[in-house]
Order: C-alpha cells, then structure tokens, then sequence
C-alpha cells in the first residue's frame, strides 16, 4: 500500500497492447522526441515488464510517486496519458483596446526626449515596465534603436547605377576597372601613455586620451578584378594631387588597356585642369556614383578594412610613421591580394532605391 495524492493506493501493473508498445519503443529510439516523453515512456515499458515500482525509481533516477502518477495516468488513458495537458493560463489583465493604446503612444515621441524607454512609457500610461516590455517585444518595437540610411536625390540615378554596376558585374575586354577615392584627413594619433598589450585573461587597453601628430590623405585604386590595390599619400587633397596619382596610374597599368574608373562626385575629380588631362589621355574613362550613393565605390569597403585593421587601433608617433604603416599594408594586400564579390544587379538596387523616398517622414 503506497500513498498517492493524499489517498491510499495500490500499485498497479500495466499491460500493453502490441500498438501501445511499439508506439512507446519508437518514442524511446527517436532522436527528436522530446526527453519527457522518452522518460515517461520508459517507466511504462519497465512497469509493463514487471519491473517494481522501487526499482524503476531507482534506476531512473527520480521518486516513487512520480512513477505511480505515470503508471496510474497511462492506466487511465493510455499514451495520450502521458502528454502534458493544456492548462488554461491566467487571463490577460489588459485588453486589446489598451494595448493598441500603448502602440500607438510608442510611435509618438514624448516631448522631452527623442524615445520612449518602459519606464517613461509605463508611468505614462499607468501600468507596469515590464508590461510595456511585453508588449513592445511581441509587435517588434525597438524605440532605443536607430539605423541611417540616406537615398540619392541624383536625376541620372538609374543609368549611373546601370553603368556602374555592369562594370562590376560584366567589365570590358582589354580593360581594367579601378575603383578609386581618397581617404582624407587621416590622424596620426598617439596615446598619451604606451599600450598595454594583450595578454591571457587581459584584453590589449589604451588610454582613452590622445595626441594628435598631423594628418595624411591615401589616394588608392583597387583593381576590380584583381584585389591588388595602388596607393599614394599625400599631405593635401587637391586636384594637384588626384593629378598625380591620375600620372602614377598611367605609368603603372599596361598601356594597351583602357582604365575605367570609379569615382565618387567630388569636385577635385571634375576640376578643369583634370579634365584637360583627360582629354590627352583618352585611354582614362571616369564613371561617377550617384549622389549620396559612395557604398557602391567598391574602394570604400577597402578603406573600412584598413581604418579597422590597421588604423583605428594603432599608435602614430608623427605622420611619416603613418605613412609608413599604410604603405606597409598595402603591400601586404597586394602579397595574397582578394577581390570583392559584387552580387547586387542594377534591378534589385533600383528597386529598393525608388521607394525610399516614399516612407522617409522628415523632408528637405
């Protein structure tokens, strides 16, 4: 005699039909069966063989009375006995009424901040944060995030991005595809104290002040096809310089091929005296990105490589250091140089362009 539920009981044995059991074996051999019911299931099998109540507790790991509760709920119902019942939670203190309430408060913003956070928003509307926090997490609002994005206003967008992206996509023969910019005003900074390097259970710290030792601008063009990328630094960013750079690339590219190159809007790019060199180098072909559209210069990735491997974590004693750690990792690019993929037709990046202006709720 065993005490189950307050009340005297008296174990029982199982029987099972050969459906039952074999229903029982495939839940304890299934992989994706879940681990509570492949633990139910083996105290059935074992109660069925004869197995003692004791000892199943015993060799599974868990009480008597929890292999009694089993047993007696399979006697009762068979294997739907050992499903988990649906229970009915506690119904929601808030209506529909008052959750839209909460919503559309949300999307408005309170005059003395730019965002709601739960607790502003809950004493607001005279319930708890952590209902706010529900309600925010099951219709995906996030007023503490924001991203940017900008779209191009240009009124030549769409042959511009054709061009551009059919350079990338399918370049000419006898010809090499140069994306090319500069990367103005790079800080040689200092700290004010050495690095302490990175060691076991330490990451690498610097202080969080600075000495500024002047400024360098790269002028680079990455080959499209290639990876390899040319690079110049110069203390200034003027036409005299793009010049230049326009000369080293003419003396460092095969002459029988055309150059074609990708360049952002830039006044230097456009100045007169470029132009008329231009024209005395007809083997020169510029393509320029559309307004406000400098992520498709395929140069910018690289540039954001670099300033993160390479500069933004470094310490510049003076700018000819600088200088010397650019031109350093240029030829380390060049040593195993890897182009970009471009995967992004004219048509996919014009269809998500057009409407943009259509949602952007601010206007200028």
């Amino acid at each position: 005699m065993v005490y189950y539920g307050g009340m005297k009981t008296t174990p029982i044995g199982i029987e099972l039909e050969p459906e039952e059991r074999q229903v029982l074996q495939s839940w304890c051999r299934g992989h994706n069966t879940p681990h509570k019911l492949v633990f139910r299931a083996d105290i059935i099998l074992r109660a069925a063989d004869g197995v003692p109540h004791r000892r199943i507790a015993r060799e599974l790991r868990t009480s008597r009375p929890t292999v009694i509760h089993w047993c007696h709920a399979f006697s009762r119902h068979g294997v739907d006995g050992l499903q988990d019942i649906q229970r009915p939670g506690r119904p929601p203190r808030l209506g529909e009424e008052k959750i839209q309430q909460v919503i559309a408060a949300t999307l408005k913003k309170p005059e003395n901040a730019t965002h709601w956070s739960t607790r502003q928003l809950a004493a607001q509307m005279g319930v708890s944060h952590m209902t706010i926090h529900r309600i925010w997490r099951a219709v995906d609002l996030k007023p503490h995030r924001t991203e940017t994005f900008k779209y191009s206003r240009d009124k030549k967008l769409e042959a511009k991005v054709i061009d551009i992206v059919g350079l990338y996509l399918h370049p000419p023969e006898k010809a090499l595809v140069l994306s090319v910019d500069e990367k103005s005003q790079i800080q040689a900074l200092d700290r004010t104290q050495p690095l302490l390097p990175l060691r076991p259970g330490q990451v690498e710290r610097h202080t969080h002040d600075y000495v500024r030792n002047g400024t360098t601008c790269l002028f680079a063009a990455l080959n499209v096809s290639t990876g390899e990328v040319i690079g110049d630094c110069h203390a200034r960013h003027r036409h005299q310089e793009f010049l230049k750079f326009l000369r080293r690339l003419d003396g460092e590219t095969p002459p029988e091929v055309d150059l074609h190159l990708i360049l952002d809007n830039y006044s230097t790019h456009k100045h007169e005296k470029v132009a008329r060199w231009l024209n005395r180098h007809r083997r020169f072909h510029l393509h320029f990105t559309p307004t406000g559209a400098s992520w498709m210069n395929q140069i910018e990735t690289w540039f954001g490589i670099m300033t993160s491997r390479r500069i933004r974590r470094g310490a510049f004693k003076s700018v000819e250091e600088l200088v010397d750690a650019i031109q350093r990792y240029i030829e380390a690019n060049n040593q195993n140089p890897r182009p970009f993929a471009w995967t992004k037709s004219a048509d996919k990046i014009l269809a998500k362009a057009r409407p943009c202006k259509e949602f952007s709720v601010t206007r200028h």
